[in-house]
């Protein structure tokens, strides 16, 4: 069990409700009615905040969670200070805590962004692109994918001119990959070595990687990502705070990801 964020707001609603259904059961217990005026003060925060705690658990727990933009690994098609919405159940609905599935619905697809727990550090949520999915021959060299012997098709869009917190990826080449119909921008840098290989996916197992190719710590450097450590797919750019660039990106806001 990883003791996330989820745990202590399902701990949360646990006490709060056992201490406010607590007291009315005793109440009731004593042939008494509830009255707000005489209820003591820790059943009063109880009383007060267990709907909230309760519907913000369920609501990040089966809905959509909030997430934010770390690391430059994604650029540039999400920027640090980027704030995301993730789809909890675009891969099905998982027991939270626990976060054992109990309801199929959608397996990822290729060009899918996806959330999901570090398979070294399950308590650390990383994000990435879907580039193989289980039973496909994924092979990296010399800068260009090639996914079961087809290489993914790459046009060139100039030199990256980045902001803020991403200025030092200036200078990087931006290419639109296109992984089957799924268009999407990545960023290379020639002159920076990175790790070639070929893998093959097993079964129930994702390859993942960065759009931002020579600066992300992804599938080429420790594997590939279990189905079970899904966590969501990333959809929407809610938010965008970057304090070295102009504060609330508005530009940014409402963003539809792809």
């Amino acid at each position: 069990m990883d003791y996330d964020f989820s745990f202590f707001l399902f701990v949360a609603s646990i006490v709060t409700g056992v201490i406010w259904g607590g007291y009315l059961l005793l109440l009731k217990s004593k042939g008494e009615t509830f009255d707000e005026a005489n209820e003591p003060v820790v059943v009063e925060y109880a009383r007060s905040f267990f709907p909230i705690v309760l519907i913000v658990f369920l609501l990040r727990s089966f809905l959509a969670e909030p997430f934010r933009i770390p690391s430059a690994s994604m650029m540039p098609t999400l920027l640090i200070g980027d704030f995301l919405l993730v789809n909890k159940f675009a891969y099905g609905i998982r027991l939270p805590v626990i976060n054992k599935k109990i309801i199929d619905i959608n397996e990822p697809k290729r060009g899918d962004i996806v959330v999901f727990r570090f398979p070294k550090d399950p308590s650390v949520d990383y994000i990435k692109r879907v580039i193989g999915l289980p039973g496909d021959k994924v092979a990296y060299y010399n800068k260009k994918l090639t996914i079961n012997d087809i290489p993914a098709e790459q046009l060139s869009l100039g030199i990256y001119e980045g902001v803020g917190q991403g200025s030092d990826m200036t200078g990087s080449e931006h290419f639109e990959e296109n992984l089957e119909s799924v268009q999407h921008s990545i960023l290379i840098r020639n002159e920076s070595p990175t790790l070639e290989g070929t893998n093959v996916i097993p079964p129930g197992q994702y390859f993942v990687m960065g759009d931002n190719r020579d600066n992300s710590n992804d599938s080429r450097y420790w594997g590939t990502v279990p189905e079970e450590n899904l966590v969501g797919k990333a959809f929407f750019i809610w938010m965008n705070w970057d304090w070295e660039h102009k504060g609330i990106g508005f530009d940014r806001i409402g963003t539809v990801l792809k």
